[in-house]
């Protein structure tokens, strides 16, 4: 008998349609109720039921009561990026959904992975970070340099508070449209939050896009994108352009 992780139950566990339907519906980063969760699957609620209590004895899922009402959302950053990561995988194979719509080019250019920012505004910022050495690459994963500390307490980030988190502050996470890394983590979560809180962005309801007002979009560039003519900022450019 084989040993080791069992990638098979993992896989029959998102694979199954309703599934996968109700955990893409959780990647806005909010709970959702059990009906509402029907309702993205296209199932009952009593078969919702029964995916969600699947889901959660494999803590691909939490559950949260308030009141009368049970919510259900991602457990963790691990579950996020697993699904961010099959997603890209799944459009890079072609193996996409034939309904498309006018949202799809919004999801593409800035959109919630979870809890952070994703698409090509968040790659764009991934990648002047990188430029501007604020963030490093150690073993493939970011690391925030003395630089970058600074910056982000200059921008209203409590780096002291996200650091007592057993999350990690920085985190890459591969992005299914543009196909490279956009930024996670707590320190991700929070510039997301913070790029809400001064007005740049606001969340579409009941959708993953994230709108950026035209001043938010070039606040956020001027910030953490501002580059010289190298590489990165070669790549960043090319990725705010294209579609």
């Amino acid at each position: 008998m084989k040993e080791g992780p069992d990638i098979a139950q993992l896989g029959a566990l998102i694979g199954d349609p309703a599934r996968a339907n109700m955990l893409t519906a959780l990647m806005a980063g909010g709970a959702l109720t059990a009906s509402k969760l029907a309702a993205e699957a296209g199932v009952t609620v009593q078969t919702a039921s029964s995916h969600l209590k699947k889901l959660e004895s494999a803590d691909l899922l939490i559950q949260r009561k308030q009141g009368r009402h049970r919510y259900f959302a991602l457990a963790d950053d691990d579950v996020g990026a697993l699904l961010e990561t099959m997603m890209g995988l799944a459009a890079r194979r072609g193996l996409t959904r034939t309904r498309t719509g006018p949202k799809d080019p919004a999801l593409r250019k800035a959109r919630v992975c979870y809890n952070h920012l994703a698409g090509e505004l968040g790659v764009a910022l991934y990648d002047g970070l990188l430029a501007s050495a604020m963030l490093d690459e150690v073993d493939g994963e970011p690391v925030l340099t003395e630089a970058g500390r600074e910056r982000m307490m200059q921008f209203g980030i409590d780096l002291a508070a996200l650091e007592t988190q057993r999350r990690p502050l920085c985190r890459s996470c591969l992005d299914w449209s543009a196909r490279r890394t956009h930024l996670a983590g707590s320190l991700g979560q929070t510039l997301l939050s913070r790029f809400e809180s001064l007005g740049w962005a606001r969340r579409e309801a009941a959708s993953r896009v994230v709108h950026f007002t035209e001043r938010g979009e070039t606040e956020l560039l001027a910030t953490f994108c501002r580059q010289d003519q190298n590489s990165h900022g070669n790549r960043s450019q090319r990725i705010m352009r294209d579609t």
